[in-house]
């Protein structure tokens, strides 16, 4: 049986193998601890009957854990040059897949029909890189991906932000729209100690549950999204300052906005920092009758 891919001194043998250098451009950050890829895996709660995607596997480190565990893996690979590494390392495992295709870009429903079909348990599990965590998500959670949940790895700044409640520093329009398609949670803190290089901030690993229908009923999903962003555009602004600024034709508009922020009983002059999601959602749907 092979030694485990997530050990320091095998991490170096493959590296040295191949010649491999880490490109900063792709955040390229390796785990070279087994017990805590397979406390990420736990959390994902798999079954010999799960399908899941991985973005980014590196050298096929927690890929390897989730083929352990898993029925089938994909993974997209954007570097070319890890393609014969993870054809050597993941060797063992005949149920994984490696797409060389840049994720952000890739259709990943089709990936998802040719590879998962035929299992109805399907998640995604990934050490994301840092620079693209967020659209990385949001091309989750925007395109409906037909999954159970995303257990992902990330700077912990961004994780508190996911899952940031009304009023605090952290809460703003991204803590509204993963909240408004999942429930989100901090499952695990991860040292820098742990990666090589090793990164210069702390990370977490978030569990986002996907929700079978979004938290509140809005009437246009895209107009909601756009008064949230207006309303944190410059956070020590009021609401009504930032809707107007942000809106279309917001100053044209200032004593309609004016009117139905009285309608729906918000304060003019709160920051939109301290509204709740369903505030959001009634405050979205009533400023819709403005544009339609």
């Amino acid at each position: 049986m092979n030694k485990e891919i997530a050990t320091p001194l095998r991490t170096r043998a493959i590296l040295e193998k191949y010649g491999f250098s880490f490109k900063k451009s792709l955040g390229q950050n390796f785990l070279i601890d087994t017990n805590i890829l397979q406390k990420i895996v736990s959390y994902a709660d798999l079954t010999e009957e799960t399908g899941v995607i991985e973005i980014g596997p590196g050298i096929g480190a927690l890929t390897e854990q989730l083929a352990k565990k898993a029925k089938k893996v994909i993974a997209f690979e954007i570097d070319q040059r890890l393609l014969p590494v993870l054809n050597d390392t993941l060797s063992p495992y005949e149920n994984v897949t490696i797409l060389h295709h840049d994720f952000l870009k890739a259709d990943v429903v089709k990936a998802i029909e040719d590879n998962l079909a035929n299992l109805e348990d399907r998640v995604l599990v990934a050490n994301l890189p840092y620079y693209i965590t967020t659209p990385i998500i949001m091309k989750c959670l925007e395109e409906h991906l037909p999954l159970r949940s995303l257990v992902v790895m990330m700077q912990k700044e961004v994780g508190d932000r996911l899952i940031a409640k009304p009023g605090s520093k952290n809460y703003g329009s991204l803590s509204i729209a993963v909240q408004y398609y999942s429930t989100a949670e901090i499952v695990m803190n991860v040292p820098k100690t742990v990666f090589i290089p090793q990164p210069n901030v702390d990370s977490v690993v978030v569990r986002l549950t996907l929700r079978k229908k979004p938290l509140v009923e809005v009437v246009d999903e895209d107009f909601f999204f756009t008064v949230t962003k207006a309303s944190f555009a410059q956070r020590r602004k009021t609401i009504i300052n930032n809707l107007i600024h942000g809106l279309p034709q917001g100053k044209e508009k200032k004593e309609d906005i004016v009117s139905i922020l009285h309608e729906t009983g918000i304060d003019s002059t709160r920051r939109g920092e301290t509204l709740s999601i369903e505030e959001f959602a009634l405050l979205s749907n009533k400023l819709l009758t403005l544009y339609s």
